[in-house]
């Protein structure tokens, strides 16, 4: 089976990502396309964080907490979206739109990929390391890595969001890098014309 999309990480950016193209499921350029995303969580920087400065989160919520509310979230909302649990991608290979992605357990094929783990410099997916450059906003001490985009673009078909993408470690940030990599699926989606998904009281 080809997925429509793959999105790589069960952080911030990734669900946040996975949220917008869930919700777009009414549309009819989205209804029924297949996605799935790997909610690797291990070596997320939320395992360790608690908020206080995060727009729309009760103060002194904890990270790891954000970590399971938010996949049973995607999970009850919008069940159509596959989550895998427990396996790390090792290899990206092939061009859009098919795209060729092995993890430690299995093998999937997708017409494009959002990848949305943390940017530590231990990032090792073959396929992608070409692309790894220094961190641009983050202090030199700390080592980070970024993958080399232009507005989340890595080529055809590759999306990069969060940290990886350089931007600066802000949940707020994340999650709307993720979210604005959902809205390029769906223009890509619908044929190249501009969209986006809003929910609202006032539709029926």
């Amino acid at each position: 089976m080809l997925l429509d999309s793959l999105i790589i990480g069960g952080g911030v950016s990734g669900i946040s990502c996975a949220l917008v193209l869930g919700s777009a499921q009414q549309k009819n350029f989205a209804k029924d396309k297949k996605i799935t995303i790997i909610t690797h969580q291990k070596t997320s920087a939320l395992q360790d964080a608690i908020f206080y400065n995060a727009y729309g989160i009760v103060p002194g919520t904890l990270g790891s907490e954000l970590l399971h509310t938010s996949t049973a979230h995607l999970a009850e909302s919008y069940p159509h979206i596959t989550q895998i649990q427990n396996e790390k991608v090792i290899k990206i290979e092939g061009t859009f739109p098919e795209f060729m992605v092995t993890t430690n357990k299995s093998t999937y094929k997708t017409a494009t990929v959002v990848i949305g783990i943390g940017s530590t410099n231990t990032f090792d997916i073959e396929g992608l390391m070409n692309y790894v450059e220094t961190h641009q906003k983050s202090l030199p001490i700390k080592n980070r890595i970024q993958l080399r985009n232009k507005d989340h673009k890595v080529a055809e078909g590759i999306y990069v969001i969060g940290t990886l993408a350089g931007w600066r470690s802000q949940l707020a940030i994340a999650a709307g890098s993720g979210a604005a990599v959902a809205t390029d699926l769906l223009t890509l989606w619908n044929e190249g014309e501009q969209t986006h998904a809003h929910d609202s009281i006032r539709e029926k």
